[in-house]
């Protein structure tokens, strides 16, 4: 496919100076987040010294509801690619898709650019790579907590932490302005000391003092600590010991240790499992070869053979927990999957929680599964339905909640402070709890996407914005749709689209044909025959006024601007007007 975002005109970057052309002071960085800050997903941090930059993490961010035939949202990189000769390494912190997926659409631009993470990470990246048949713009650098690399003028070593994925680590940045840690996605489950140790250990051998904390904000509302997932293997054994009839269950592909535990309970209630949709296929290869699923293959069954077993014999693992439309689980939402169809009997379990997003995709999944007969079970509900008992979760999250960002505060004791992956309400949320734990206001940034941080020997000032837009992927086209078109896709949504036909000859100043009336989501034609007539009247009265003038441009805003105000007084409607007039 060869499709990756690349830099065509750089007139079209509006940059605050000196942010285009100019480097830090010696002795400072520059710190970018070009997402992530502000929103969930779209991670991508940048560090940038007087002739280096350092790239952590490039994911993607699933579209809204109005970004309306949008698949991903990805990173603004063109200030990345105006400097690419400083680029000098990619650090990332885990493999989920908010912090890797935007890595195929840019690495292009570079040439043998390594790229550090842990094997896991690695090598889902490395299966997304080739599918984009991308070869030679990059090197995968497999790297273990405690590694350390060196480019240029920063250092980066790893630690590990815990999180829904295996292999996550945080980073340890040293950089010409002082030591950086950067958290990663990360959460303390009570009782362990993984991050703790790793951290401490290398900031008490070094004698390192921490200049700046850069930590995780997704549950900075959230009080307490966040669940351990040993409790979902607990409740899914439960579940699995009620359930009669067939057991589909969907969750996230990369949650490996929760995928362990759905195989390990399979044996356990003796049914075979069925592992069903590309995303999961593709992981669990992944995680076989690297030794994390050993489950033997006379314990499996293919899609097509689970009809073959009983129903008390047969467990799903599907994907689509988030409503994806093609996803193994959507389709048997909708009665479209060539195998498996819902029927009374069938338990559905949908252990994960919905993206920001993807709510309504997932809420429709829900309705369906339902409407088919089967008995569906997911967070919400089923938090409700056991209030009462603590230890019951069929999902818990790989993110800390307020006690564990207490801990690492505590733990790095740092003389600035950014709350970086969240929205707007995290990051002051997470900035407010740092107050909390004494860190005082003027040192906590609480900053979004495009803000420029200086770090110095002495200070951390914000100096600056780089302007910056959401980048669209739409089926193949990257950054080829823009705000004005998302408008119109969202116009034709709402109000429909109206064309106007016509041929004109302007040097005689006649109408040849037309003008033609046509509309598609406006109104019902036939029930609406006159308004359409009286739009074919108000349309030809402004193309005789208009003929005049030799500008077709011209002729056609009139036209659209005649039938627009008739739309407008008799139906209160704004249909997108495409005026198709041709002169001979």
């Amino acid at each position: 496919m060869n499709r990756f975002f690349t830099l065509n005109n750089t007139e079209d970057i509006t940059f605050a100076e000196p942010f285009s052309n100019e480097s830090p002071p010696e002795g400072s960085i520059w710190i970018i987040p070009l997402g992530g800050l502000g929103e969930i997903g779209k991670n991508m941090m940048l560090l940038e010294s007087k002739d280096d930059i350092l790239v952590v993490d490039s994911g993607i961010m699933f579209p809204s509801e109005e970004m309306l035939g949008i698949d991903y949202v990805i990173p603004d990189i063109r200030y990345l690619l105006l400097k690419k000769e400083k680029l000098r390494a990619i650090v990332v912190t885990h493999g989920h898709e908010d912090h890797i997926g935007a890595i195929p659409y840019f690495i292009g631009n570079f040439d043998s650019l390594p790229i550090y993470g842990t094997k896991l990470t690695l090598e889902i990246l490395r299966a997304k790579l080739k599918e984009f048949e991308l070869h030679g713009s990059y090197s995968l650098c497999p790297v273990n907590a405690g590694y350390e690399i060196t480019h240029g003028a920063f250092s980066v070593s790893f630690f590990d932490v815990i999180h829904s994925i295996s292999e996550s680590v945080g980073l340890i940045i040293t950089t010409p302005a002082g030591c950086i840690v950067h958290s990663g996605d990360f959460k303390m489950q009570k009782g362990s000391r993984n991050m703790k140790d790793g951290l401490s250990n290398f900031l008490e051998n070094g004698n390192r003092q921490v200049r700046l904390l850069m930590s995780d904000s997704t549950y900075a509302d959230r009080p307490g600590f966040s669940r351990p997932e040993e409790l979902v293997g607990k409740t899914l054994d439960r579940v699995f010991g009620q359930c009669e009839g067939r057991i589909i269950i969907s969750t996230f592909a990369s949650s490996i240790p929760r995928i362990e535990q759905i195989a390990s309970l399979a044996e356990k209630h003796g049914r075979k499992l069925c592992v069903h949709g590309r995303g999961l296929e593709s992981i669990l290869a992944i995680a076989r070869d690297l030794g994390y699923f050993n489950l033997s293959t006379d314990k499996m069954v293919k899609i097509e053979d689970v009809k073959k077993l009983k129903d008390n014999e047969v467990l799903i693992l599907a994907t689509g927990s988030q409503g994806e439309p093609l996803s193994a689980l959507t389709l048997m939402a909708t009665n479209n999957h060539k195998w498996i169809k819902i029927k009374d009997g069938d338990t559905v379990i949908i252990s994960a929680t919905p993206v920001p997003g993807n709510e309504t995709l997932v809420h429709n999944t829900i309705n369906s599964l339902f409407r088919l007969g089967a008995e569906v079970i997911y967070e919400v509900a089923f938090k409700s339905e056991n209030s009462k008992k603590d230890d019951f979760h069929i999902h818990v999250s790989g993110h800390g909640s307020r006690e564990e960002l207490k801990l690492l505060i505590q733990d790095t004791n740092p003389e600035f402070f950014v709350p970086i992956h969240g929205e707007f309400r995290h990051l002051v949320h997470h900035g407010r709890l740092a107050q909390e734990m004494g860190i005082t206001q003027e040192r906590i940034f609480q900053i979004d996407d495009g803000t420029v941080l200086e770090l110095s020997e002495e200070e951390l000032r914000v100096i600056g914005r780089i302007h910056l837009e959401n980048v669209y992927v739409d089926g193949l086209g990257i950054g080829d749709v823009g705000r004005s078109v998302l408008k119109d896709r969202q116009t034709m949504s709402d109000d429909g689209i109206c064309f106007i036909v016509a041929v004109i000859d302007s040097s005689h100043s006649e109408i040849v044909t037309g003008p033609h009336i046509e509309t598609r989501g406006l109104i019902y034609a036939r029930e609406s025959q006159e308004l359409l007539d009286e739009a074919q009247d108000v349309v030809r009265k402004a193309l005789v006024e208009s003929l005049p003038c030799s500008d077709n441009e011209e002729i056609c805003a009139r036209a659209r601007l005649a039938l627009r105000k008739l739309f407008t007084s008799r139906i209160k409607r704004r249909p997108l007007i495409v005026p198709l007039i041709l002169e001979i």
